[in-house]
Formats: structure tokens, C-alpha cells, sequence
């Protein structure tokens, strides 16, 4: 069997583009394991994976444990609200203190950029970034990819605009490194309070006028607005943002050609996208979630193989 080039995934940075064509050709068989009457393999029956989450989580944190449990691997779930991280506990002695209980996998989430790096040089488990901070979120990245391949037969060659907060968001990161070693072109667009000062210098295509990148696009990735990471006010207000950044089906349709919607969640209606835009057949944002399922079971299959 083809390995994975690294023990950890940590970030799409630190992975090949073999790496990336092993886990869609994986995630493919598991695919078609979800869709069976009995959406379970024995793959990982002897291995116990932590969920390690000190930041909130609904689609993610319940994403890995599906897929584990289809995995048949043995599940715990630790949260940092009610732990010994409130009463002054390390995460070096959080972690140590969970694998001390025969753990073999950590999937971490954590506020700070860099955290599962640090944890990965001082620990032997294998450890998956499930989102540090406004870093990277390769998971995410991988499902994104992986529903355009499906959309579209391949990513290679293909022109995908993301919209939206890009300074406060990891997915955006993320998507960037594994769109370009997939040989796509990326573009970024959105108010330029909310793009990073160098982004340009990544290699990606700058828009200011989200008509233009639409228009430009086969795919466009929007990503919603991250309030709770922003320290001061970046835009008037949500409704003048909607009025000059948000999408709606009207502009798609008044488009000379069919483009992809997609949207890592959770979707503020009415802001990014309109109802009427995310719930059209431009739209895979339903698929990606699925995807996701298929995508983290190769991942934690690929990775516990490394031992």
C-alpha cells in the first residue's frame, strides 16, 4: 500500500501532491462504504483516537467522530470548557495526561497558530489539525478539493476565487497551499480591510469587485465573516458588507457561464450568500459536509498506518 510522506497532518504546507491524490483515491473506497447499508469497516478497530478541542465545534468535531466510529476505532472526547485547562493545567500536561490512557491518535483544535507543531515535537501519537487559530485547517482544505474533483473531474487547470474574510480565516490558508499544488489558480476577494497586507505575494490573483471574481471563477469558496476573531471593527456594518460582498442567485444567474458554490459553514444567511444562493443547484456546500465524513476516514486510516 502507498504511505502518506509524514506522521502528522499538521497543515497542507508540510503534504505532497502525491500525498493529497493518496488520501481522494482512499477517501473514493470509503466513499462508497458510507453509502452501503452498513456504513462501517473494521479498518481501525485496535486504535483509540482523542478528540482534543479547546475551540467550539459543531461540523468538524462531529465530522471526526463519524468517521472514526465508521472506522470502528475506540472514541474519546475531551472539551476544554469544564477541564483542568480552566484551572491552569498546561497543554503539553493535558494531552500527556490523555495518551497516559493508551491513546494512539489525537485529533486537536486549538485557538493558537502553531499548537499542534509544538505538540507533535514532544509527543510519539500521531496528531491531526482539526483548526489552529487563523493558521491552517488541512482538513477542510482536503473535503474542499475533493467536492471540486467530484463537481468538476479534476482541480487542476481550474480558476477558484475565495470570497470573504480571508485575514481571520484558516480554511482560506489552507485551501490556497492545496488548490496551487493541485496546479489550480486561486483568486482572493473581499474588502481589503479583510485581506492580508502581502497575500499577494502567495502567488494568488487579488479582486476587489466580487462581480469580477465571479466572473473570472469556475468555483467560488465563500467564507463568512469571523466576528469572534476580529479585535476591532473592519466594516461598517453586516448589511453594508452583504450589499457589496454578499451573493446571491441573481448574480449567478446573470453569469455567461455555470459556476460552483461552495462554503466551508456555518453559513450566515443573508450575508455571504443569500438563501436562494446556497440552496440552488450551483451549490455543493451539502456535499462538502458529506465529503468530509470520507476525506477525515482516509485521513485517520492513512495516518494510523504510519504507527
Amino acid at each position: 500500500m502507498q504511505q502518506l510522506s509524514v506522521r502528522h497532518l499538521l497543515g497542507i504546507k508540510d503534504i505532497t501532491p502525491q500525498d493529497i491524490q493518496l488520501i481522494f483515491e482512499t477517501a473514493d473506497q470509503f466513499k462508497e462504504v458510507l453509502n452501503r447499508p452498513i456504513k462501517k469497516v473494521p479498518s481501525l478497530r485496535d486504535v483509540t483516537i482523542a478528540n482534543v478541542f479547546f475551540e467550539n465545534s459543531t461540523r468538524t468535531r462531529l465530522s471526526f467522530e463519524l468517521a472514526e466510529k465508521r472506522l470502528s476505532a475506540d472514541v474519546i472526547n475531551f472539551s476544554a470548557s469544564g477541564s483542568s485547562v480552566k484551572k491552569g493545567e498546561t497543554l503539553l500536561d493535558t494531552v500527556n495526561n490523555i495518551l497516559a490512557m493508551k491513546v494512539d491518535m489525537i485529533v486537536m483544535r486549538h485557538s493558537s497558530p502553531g499548537a499542534p507543531h509544538f505538540l507533535s515535537r514532544k509527543i510519539t501519537a500521531n496528531i491531526v489539525n482539526a483548526g489552529d487559530g487563523t493558521h491552517e485547517h488541512p482538513t477542510q482544505a482536503l473535503l474542499d478539493s475533493f467536492s471540486i474533483r467530484e463537481r468538476l473531474g479534476e482541480v487542476g487547470g481550474k480558476k477558484i476565487a475565495i470570497i470573504g474574510d480571508i485575514t481571520h480565516s484558516r480554511v482560506a490558508l489552507s485551501n490556497i497551499f492545496a488548490l496551487q499544488k493541485q496546479g489550480a489558480e486561486v483568486a482572493v476577494c473581499g474588502p481589503p480591510t479583510l485581506l492580508p497586507k502581502h497575500i499577494g505575494e502567495l502567488g494568488v490573483k487579488v479582486f476587489w469587485n466580487v462581480r469580477e471574481a465571479l466572473q473570472w471563477c469556475d468555483v467560488a469558496n465563500v467564507l463568512r465573516i469571523q466576528l469572534e476573531r476580529q479585535t476591532g471593527k473592519l466594516f461598517p456594518s453586516l448589511r453594508e458588507y452583504a450589499l457589496y460582498f454578499g451573493i446571491n442567485k441573481k448574480m449567478l444567474d446573470e453569469l455567461n457561464k455555470e459556476i460552483v458554490l461552495m462554503h466551508p459553514g456555518p453559513i450566515n444567511r443573508g450575508v455571504e450568500l443569500t438563501s436562494d444562493a446556497a440552496d440552488s443547484h450551483h451549490s455543493v456546500i451539502l456535499d462538502q459536509v458529506e465529503n468530509g465524513v470520507a476525506i477525515r476516514m482516509a485521513v485517520l486510516y492513512l495516518l494510523a498506518s504510519k504507527g
